[in-house]
């Protein structure tokens, strides 16, 4: 039963992101950087960059 919670725990955290990346953290760094460093800061390639910046606008 530990399993299942456990499990259920990380399935919770992992609303809020895609890639891997936590939304409120990538929007609000965002505003202060660009794709290139979004990109180094998350550990992602410039085209998930620029795929998480569409999926945000058309939230």
């Amino acid at each position: 039963m530990l399993r299942a919670s456990d499990k259920g725990n990380s399935i919770q955290s992992m609303d809020s992101r895609i890639y891997g990346v936590d939304f409120h953290d990538f929007i609000q760094k965002e505003q202060h950087n660009n794709t290139f460093e979004l990109a180094s800061e998350f550990g992602l390639t410039i085209g998930d960059v620029r795929k998480l910046k569409k999926h945000l606008e058309r939230n």
